[in-house]
């Protein structure tokens, strides 16, 4: 059987975005489920707009995500000279042709077609030109362009994409269309194609907006003589007003990077990018990577355009609520140990990592992440709500102060108490500190409930959390009994 090929071709002309970061996802995921190979192709052609940083951000963002590419990066620049020894081919054998027309002239044929209220195809002026007619112009400077030569008759191309299905493109529907601009340069068209040609692409795997080249490319694989790969193009990825995502439309929220600097696991953001246009029979949305790539079909690509729920100005769901609420299931299931150097890296990013925390305190950092984990959406949160538990400087939370602590005047007095009873504790363990706290709530006849929301409130700063008695063991008997103590002060201030 003839091994698969598939390629994932971006223009480094700004970050990876989430649309081709998908585009990326189910190459790769195709080519691990068939064992076939996945080439990383850099389309650099565009001189002015790419940029080495670009260039960098791609590469960064694949390997982040754990794509990862069998052959390339190669670089579309690098073969600028086979795009247009195929152009030339394709004028000498007759399928393409050399066209004088200028700008001026191209543009005042545009104008009356409008005039008429007709849609603009390039006439075909230069399509007959004899050999001297061609040679004379040559012969005078005059810039050309070169076209590609399509039939002129009845019929069309048809090919079959896994996706939509029969797809029918009539001849007269399509005009000779450029395939190597003036300076010589090579349109998309063409270049994609001779690569995909020259990387022996097997199925091209692509977002539907390219729908429109594959008929263009189809002819230009047939009158090259080559075989045509199988297509398949992914719907789109629209935001919630319908529109196509894009880096000039939405800026930066529709970057990889964007959800990398929040707080997001990697395998998480390819869980949720790989369900923006694919779905199983039985809508199950949570994979491990051994499971999505069985799972993994053509056939599981829907035609439907998806909606990335972009929320940016929301301060808890700053992105899709399904993005956040999977990155919290992996966040709170995976190993430990293999969530421990993404919270490292946050902490280290925000200047609040101790480097005890990798040495003598390991077991101990290692048990409070598996034990705070079980309420938090992403990596920020160890940073943020989870700083009481690796910081001496943590905020109290207006509310929960005035709920918890202030409201009950006596315990100004009651959460010292509470201090002085687990002083006396040799060892700070969760049973020993529930007896503590429960014998002082009979002893002052008041419901434990009232010690234990005030002790959580001093400790902490917050309202919930995993349960306090854990939470007490875990934030250490010296930093509790200094927090507790500290109560006084907050009725003062």
């Amino acid at each position: 059987m003839e091994e698969v090929r598939v390629r994932f071709p971006p223009s480094p002309t700004g970050y990876l975005h989430i649309g081709g970061a998908r585009t990326a996802i189910y190459n790769w995921l195709f080519a691990q489920k068939t064992g076939g190979k996945f080439v990383l192709r850099i389309e650099d052609t565009d001189i002015e707009r790419s940029t080495e940083d670009s260039i960098k951000g791609i590469l960064d963002g694949l390997e982040w995500l754990g794509i990862t590419w069998d052959e390339g990066p190669y670089f579309q620049s690098a073969f600028a000279n086979d795009h247009r020894r195929a152009a030339q081919k394709l004028v000498e054998i007759g399928d393409a042709y050399k066209c004088f027309c200028t700008q001026e002239e191209l543009e005042q044929k545009r104008e009356g077609a409008k005039k008429r209220k007709e849609d603009y195809h390039y006439d075909g002026t230069c399509r007959n030109l004899s050999a001297d007619e061609v040679a004379r112009l040559e012969a005078e400077a005059r810039p050309y362009v070169i076209r590609f030569k399509v039939v002129r008759g009845p019929g069309g191309v048809v090919f079959q994409d896994a996706v939509y299905g029969v797809i029918e493109k009539r001849y007269r529907d399509i005009e000779d269309f450029v395939i190597l601009r003036s300076d010589g340069s090579p349109l998309y068209v063409l270049s994609n194609a001779v690569d995909d040609i020259r990387d022996r692409i097997t199925h091209v795997i692509r977002g539907q907006d390219h729908l429109a080249n594959t008929p263009k490319q189809i002819m230009i694989y047939e009158a090259l003589g080559e075989k045509l790969p199988r297509f398949a193009h992914m719907p789109l990825t629209l935001d919630p007003q319908k529109r196509k995502i894009s880096k000039r439309a939405h800026g930066e929220v529709v970057s990889v990077q964007y959800y990398r600097e929040r707080g997001f696991l990697p395998w998480a953001l390819v869980n949720f990018l790989v369900l923006l246009g694919w779905s199983t029979s039985d809508n199950r949305e949570i994979f491990s990577k051994e499971e999505l790539i069985e799972a993994f079909s053509l056939e599981g690509i829907n035609r439907a355009n998806s909606v990335f729920d972009i929320r940016k100005d929301d301060p808890k769901f700053f992105t899709d609520p399904k993005a956040i609420s999977i990155n919290a299931h992996y966040l709170r299931t995976i190993k430990v140990e293999d969530l421990l150097p993404y919270v490292e890296a946050e902490m280290k990013a925000a200047g609040s990592w101790d480097p005890a925390f990798g040495t003598e305190k390991k077991s101990w950092f290692a048990s409070t992440v598996d034990l705070i984990r079980s309420r938090y959406h992403t990596t920020k949160d160890f940073v943020n709500l989870g700083r009481c538990y690796f910081a001496d400087d943590f905020p109290i939370e207006d509310k929960v102060l005035r709920k918890n602590i202030l409201k009950h005047e006596n315990l100004k007095l009651w959460l010292p108490l509470t201090a002085d009873r687990l002083e006396v504790l040799e060892e700070f363990r969760v049973e020993l500190i529930e007896r503590v706290i429960r014998d002082l709530a009979d002893e002052l006849d008041v419901k434990a409930g009232i010690l234990i929301n005030g002790a959580r409130a001093a400790v902490t700063g917050q309202a919930a959390g995993p349960g306090l008695f854990e939470v007490l063991a875990a934030v250490g008997k010296e930093r509790v009994l200094k927090r507790l103590r500290e109560v006084p002060k907050l009725y003062e201030e």
